[in-house]
């Protein structure tokens, strides 16, 4: 099977992810900073070095304001429900993905700002879109419809001229894209860990800069201040509610390492040449519509498109049963994308290349593509 559906989780993993799970699996099965004792303290010392990893990933000065969660969406409900209440506003972009969306349309008002024609966010229409009791503005950094890499150092300065916290969706460039906190601008950024990052499923995080206060969203044992009833303020105790996932998280914090050797940069490189590869070749097919920008614009390694009139599940099945490639059909959890980009009521067909996508991988989907798109004229 040629795996290119890495937007939805990245596969395969590296071999030091899986030893990390299988050692901690069978070494570190303590709670992590549940107890005293020396398997206790070992456990919190893998998610210690865990934090350390992506904070030097991220280039986070404080591990502490990185908080660990099952996913991104937990993350970003944290995030949300932290700061958003029915009494204020939030800005969202039409990009987003339904794990901002959904929490958004639950906690708070809101205002969507649009997108242009290949899915990228204008930074004038989040500025328009601020209100006087705008608490929070939430943009992804990368979108999973057609991988556009928003402006969110455009979008930072905005929301800090008017003393608003901007929150950054990076799930789908965590790993897969340089990342750099103090650059990016954001004072937020939510992350999952199976993604770009290539760790476990059940893996995620959010980072909270320093001086930015959240209310707890969950309220539970945190193994600190056990006396008193009121949940902890101090990161990442709010978050920490009851049993961390250690061997996933250490895992994660491993397959940091691997990616900081291997460079997020160079990943990124590699994964945007496979994409704009694909375009190109997809352009030059009749039948064929592609959706998002050519490559002339910042994107990552996930492109969408559609053929004729076929539906985007049926190219899906066809791939995957006819010609062994795996890949996402339907709307990708994203439906005010499809609006922006002109696939509203259908969806699209998506491929997206990770960091072990090959050429061979190119050439494949590219002929088989091809070969549907001469059948359903």
């Amino acid at each position: 099977m040629i795996y290119l559906d890495n937007a939805a989780t990245s596969f395969k993993k590296p071999r030091c992810v899986l030893r990390t799970m299988r050692r901690c699996q069978k070494h570190l099965s303590a709670n992590a900073g549940r107890g005293g004792h020396s398997l206790s303290l070992a456990a919190l010392e893998a998610v210690l070095d865990a934090g350390e990893s992506l904070s030097e990933l991220f280039n986070i000065p404080n591990p502490s304001r990185i908080a660990f969660f099952p996913n991104a969406t937990y993350a970003l409900n944290a995030a949300i429900g932290g700061i958003c209440t029915k009494e204020n506003h939030a800005v969202v972009t039409q990009m987003e993905h339904n794990s901002i969306l959904r929490p958004v349309h639950l906690h708070t008002n809101y205002t969507v700002a649009e997108a242009d024609s290949e899915g990228y966010v204008k930074p004038a229409s989040v500025r328009n879109a601020i209100r006087e009791n705008t608490a929070l503005i939430i943009c992804t950094h990368a979108s999973n419809v057609t991988g556009s890499i928003q402006p969110i150092k455009e979008i930072a300065a905005i929301a800090h001229e008017h003393g608003i916290p901007l929150l950054a969706d990076c799930a789908q460039t965590a790993g897969a894209v340089p990342i750099d906190v103090q650059e990016l601008g954001a004072d937020m950024i939510a992350f999952s860990g199976h993604k770009g990052l290539l760790g476990p499923l059940g893996t995620g995080g959010l980072y909270v800069r320093p001086g930015l206060s959240l209310r707890p969203v969950f309220a539970g044992g945190t193994g600190s201040k056990s006396e008193s009833l009121t949940q902890p303020s101090d990161m990442p105790d709010i978050f920490h509610c009851g049993t961390l996932n250690t061997p996933a998280i250490a895992a994660l914090g491993r397959s940091a390492r691997y990616i900081l050797k291997r460079s997020a940069a160079a990943i990124h490189a590699e994964e945007y040449e496979l994409a704009v590869s694909f375009i190109t070749e997809l352009l030059s097919m009749d039948n064929v519509t592609v959706y998002g920008s050519p490559g002339d614009r910042p994107r990552n390694g996930t492109v969408s498109f559609n053929i004729g009139g076929v539906d985007p599940g049926e190219t899906s099945r066809i791939l995957n049963d006819s010609y062994k490639i795996a890949v996402r059909a339907g709307y990708h959890c994203s439906p005010l994308a499809h609006r922006a980009i002109g696939s509203e009521g259908r969806g699209t067909v998506r491929v997206s290349f990770g960091p072990f996508s090959t050429n061979h991988d190119l050439r494949r989907i590219c002929d088989a593509v091809y070969k549907i798109s001469r059948t359903t004229v």
